[in-house]
């Protein structure tokens, strides 16, 4: 399989796997061939890209960070969490189903042959916030393995970046989804999610007082010019630290209502080159590392002319995978060629093309 574009997706291509609402729930099956209308409502909905199959890439396997159970369950809990919020009930959060979410997002994560190339998951507008909560702690947690957590700080960590935007609930959606730039007054509302969310989850004992400061340090910044205290360097927990880089990762890559997502490898390059400023260098050395530059299945272009696919990532080198080229300046090879571009110092990736 591979991902392409939906713009792009041809009628009767095959799903390789299959489209999910932020809820979890099924939209399209995998083995469903699509039709016109499906392309165009999937479009409409805010679906970029589809993972199709292509017999040309049927001996590569392309697993999944976390599985679709896990996933289904954390949308259930945070979407309870929600709800009780909404209704001025904090104090029914129960942390355990929190934490037993977490849990299964480590041990699925721990069970992953390749972490670094699982990241791409298919979503489109709805409930962002879901979504984002959800990718974000996977993106964490990978990043707290990487760093040799013990699975009790793991699960401290992940059950904080699960609820690091909490808050958000008690802003007015008018405001977090506003298309048009905020006025001072609304930045300064949206600012106030940090406080609020610390204030729900430190009056909850069963949440860790490091898990409720992920919520109210996420925002800060290595220099100090973040939010909601001006924190700055080590005056900032490691958890928040880590949460941070996760956060704007996953927030750049996500499209939203009021503005298109972008590419993996430039969220990247964006993140690398805030350290010192935005984010906290050592974190950033272990980001590098542990973070796939351009995710399996990504369609590529290649100095020499030659266009395909992602198809295996290098754990030494996120910047060099494994790729498969299929095209030559649009003429179609013959037999597809495979590079491992970590041994091809010649050859580089020039543009992400998932057409």
């Amino acid at each position: 399989m591979r991902l392409v574009n939906t713009r792009y997706v041809k009628e009767g291509s095959v799903l390789a796997r299959p489209v999910i609402n932020a809820s979890g729930s099924v939209l399209l099956q995998t083995g469903v061939r699509v039709t016109a209308a499906y392309i165009e409502r999937l479009i409409d909905m805010g679906y970029d890209v589809l993972f199709i199959e292509d017999d040309r890439l049927d001996d590569v396997e392309y697993g999944m960070s976390i599985s679709g159970k896990t996933r289904k369950v954390a949308y259930k809990t945070i979407k309870h969490v929600s709800s009780y919020i909404e209704n001025g009930m904090e104090g029914l959060l129960v942390a355990d189903d929190v934490r037993v979410v977490i849990q299964q997002m480590v041990n699925d994560l721990l069970a992953s042959s390749d972490i670094l190339g699982n990241l791409t998951e298919i979503q489109g507008y709805d409930n962002y916030t879901f979504h984002h909560s959800i990718n974000t702690s996977m993106l964490g947690l990978i990043l707290g393995i990487a760093s040799g957590y013990s699975e009790q700080k793991l699960i401290e960590l992940g059950m904080g970046i699960l609820m690091h935007d909490i808050g958000k609930i008690l802003i007015p959606e008018s405001i977090l989804n506003k298309k048009t730039p905020l006025t001072v007054e609304e930045f300064e509302e949206i600012k106030l999610h940090t406080v609020k969310g610390f204030e729900i989850l430190r009056k909850n004992n069963d949440f860790s007082l490091l898990s409720s400061h992920i919520a109210f340090q996420h925002q800060e910044k290595w220099n100090g010019s973040g939010y909601p205290r001006g924190l700055k360097g080590n005056e900032i927990h490691e958890y928040g630290r880590l949460t941070a880089v996760a956060d704007v990762y996953e927030a750049l890559t996500s499209k939203r209502v009021y503005r298109n997502a972008i590419e993996p490898n430039e969220a990247f390059e964006y993140i690398i080159s805030q350290s010192n400023s935005h984010f906290c260098p050592t974190t950033l050395e272990v980001f590098k590392k542990h973070i796939a530059v351009y995710p399996s299945g990504s369609g590529i272009l290649l100095s020499n002319g030659q266009r395909g696919n992602v198809v295996k990532q290098n754990p030494l080198f996120p910047n060099r995978p494994y790729v498969r080229v299929f095209y030559e300046n649009e003429r179609e090879l013959a037999c597809p060629i495979d590079y491992n571009l970590a041994e091809c110092p010649s050859l580089m990736i020039v543009l992400v093309d998932n057409r």
